[in-house]
C-alpha cells in the first residue's frame, strides 16, 4: 500500500476490499481500487483510474453509509439510507440497506431530493477541485510514490472522455441497456453486458423501456466480437467484475444453445472465477412466453454452468382486465402456469433462481392487487428463500409513496420474498 500525506491529500494507490459480495449496513468495498482522501471527502477510483465513488467524512455529512456512485453508463447516483419507513427500514422493501436516487426519470416509490442539500452537492464540486489539485501535483512532482495513479486519473477522468467511454460501451454491445434485472442489486448493479438478442416478443403498452425492434438473436460471430471489444473496454478493471448480464429484454427467448454458448465464452474471456464460496452471477430477462417454451434441458444446462443464474420473468398481473389495460398480450392462465413453473425450477435446480415482476399503480383495476395477494399467499414453494417477487410501480403512477402500505400488505401475506423493483439502467 502506498500511503503519502502532503498538504491536504492522503493517497492510497492500492487498496483491497472484500473478495465476495455481502450485504452490510456499513459501506464495504468490493475488489481492488485506489483511494484519495481530503479533509472532507473520500474518493475511490477503479483500476483504470476512473472515479467510482465519493463519500463525505465530516460530521455534517448526512450518514456515514451515504455516498455518490458513478456507474458504467456515466450516471452519478446518490445512495441514501433513507428514513425509518418500517421496522427494518429500506431493506424491508428494497432488499438492500440503501436506496439509489437516480438522476433520470424512473419509477421510484420514494423520492429524496438530495439536490437541495448543499453538503451533499458539494461532493461533486470537491471532485472538480481534486482533479485540479491532481493536475498541479502532476506538474510539480508532488506525491512521487503515487505519480502513476495521478497520471491515470488525469487521463481517464476528463468529462468528455468519461462520456465517450459510456458511448463506446453502447456501440460495442449495439445499443443502450435501458433496464437491468432487479436481481442485479445483489452485485450493486455492476455487471458486464453482453447482448445476445435484440427487441422483445410483446412490446407492451405500459413498458417505459420498450424497444420498437422485432426480436432477433445475435450471431455467434457478433458475440465473439463483443467479447473481444468488451475485454479491451473494461481493461485492468475487469478483475473487479463478478457478474454477467445477457442482454437485452428477452434473452431467454434466444434459446439454450446461444445462452449457454455466450455464458461459457464470457466466463473464459473475462476470467470469471469462484470467489471464496461465491460463484460469479449470470443475469437475464425472460418473458412468460419464452419461459413456458423453455424445456428442462435448457435449465439443466444452465444449472451446470460455472455461474449462479438469475432469470427474471415479467408476469405483471394475473388479472385479465389488468393485462388488457397494460397491453400485455398473455392470459391469466399463462401467468398461472409460468408462476407454477418458476416454483418448480427453483425447487429443482440449485444454481438457478427464477424471479418475477408484477406491476403496481393507483389506476389499475381493483382485482389486480387482490389476485396477486391470493397468488402469493397460496404459493406452494418448497424453498421460500428463493424466487423473489418484485413489485414495480408504473412509471406514471401518482402517489407512489402511498403504494408502500399496500406493498407491505402484499409482502405480509406472501410465502415468497417480496421487494420493490426500481427501474435502473446500466
Amino acid at each position: 500500500m502506498n500511503c503519502n500525506q502532503q498538504q491536504h491529500l492522503i493517497i492510497n494507490a492500492k487498496k483491497s476490499g472484500l473478495d465476495k459480495f455481502v450485504k452490510q449496513s456499513v459501506p464495504l468495498r468490493f475488489g481492488k481500487y485506489s483511494e484519495i482522501k481530503t479533509s472532507d471527502f473520500e474518493f475511490c477510483f477503479n483500476l483504470n483510474g476512473e472515479i467510482k465513488s465519493i463519500r463525505g467524512i465530516k460530521p455534517d455529512w448526512p450518514h456515514p453509509a451515504e455516498h455518490f456512485k458513478r456507474t458504467t453508463g456515466n450516471d452519478w447516483i446518490y445512495y441514501t439510507v433513507g428514513d425509518k419507513s418500517s421496522d427494518d427500514g429500506i431493506i424491508s422493501w428494497m432488499g438492500e440497506y440503501y436506496l439509489p436516487c437516480l438522476p433520470y426519470s424512473s419509477n421510484p416509490v420514494w423520492e429524496i431530493n438530495y439536490f437541495s442539500n448543499p453538503t451533499v452537492m458539494s461532493a461533486l464540486a470537491e471532485w472538480s477541485q481534486l482533479f485540479a489539485d491532481l493536475y498541479m501535483a502532476d506538474s510539480n512532482g508532488s506525491y512521487p510514490h503515487a505519480k502513476d495513479l495521478i497520471k491515470r486519473i488525469l487521463v481517464a477522468n476528463d468529462d468528455q472522455m468519461l462520456y465517450e467511454r459510456s458511448q463506446q460501451l453502447d456501440k460495442i454491445i449495439g445499443g443502450k441497456v435501458t433496464v437491468l434485472p432487479p436481481d442485479t442489486r445483489h452485485v450493486d448493479y455492476d455487471v458486464i453486458p453482453l447482448t445476445i438478442a435484440d427487441g422483445c416478443l410483446y412490446h407492451c403498452k405500459f413498458c417505459c423501456v420498450k424497444t420498437k425492434q422485432k426480436f432477433q438473436v445475435r450471431s455467434k460471430e457478433n458475440i465473439y466480437e463483443q467479447l473481444r471489444n468488451l475485454k479491451n473496454h473494461f481493461g485492468d478493471d475487469l478483475v473487479n467484475y463478478h457478474a454477467l448480464f445477457l442482454a437485452n429484454h428477452d434473452a431467454l427467448a434466444a434459446g439454450d444453445n446461444l445462452i449457454c454458448f455466450a455464458a461459457e465464452e464470457a466466463y473464459q474471456a473475462f476470467g470469471f472465477r469462484q470467489r471464496m464460496d461465491q460463484k460469479p452471477f449470470l443475469y437475464l430477462f425472460g418473458s412468460v412466453g419464452s419461459f413456458l417454451e423453455a424445456g428442462l434441458p435448457l435449465f439443466d444446462h444452465l444449472n451446470r454452468l460455472p455461474f449462479y443464474a438469475y432469470v427474471n420473468i415479467g408476469f405483471e398481473s394475473i388479472d385479465s382486465e389488468t393485462l388488457s389495460l397494460i397491453g400485455k398480450p398473455i392470459t391469466p392462465a399463462q401467468v398461472q402456469e409460468a408462476f407454477g413453473k418458476m416454483l418448480e425450477i427453483n425447487a429443482t435446480f440449485e444454481q438457478i433462481e427464477v424471479t418475477g415482476n408484477f406491476v403496481a399503480g393507483d389506476n389499475l383495476p381493483s382485482r389486480h392487487e387482490g389476485s396477486l395477494t391470493d397468488l402469493l399467499k397460496h404459493a406452494d414453494s418448497k424453498k421460500q428463500s428463493k424466487g423473489a417477487v418484485y413489485i414495480s410501480p408504473l412509471k406514471d403512477s401518482p402517489r407512489k409513496r402511498e403504494l408502500l402500505p399496500r406493498f407491505f400488505k402484499i409482502k405480509e401475506e406472501s410465502r415468497l420474498p417480496v421487494f420493490v423493483y426500481l427501474i435502473q439502467r446500466l
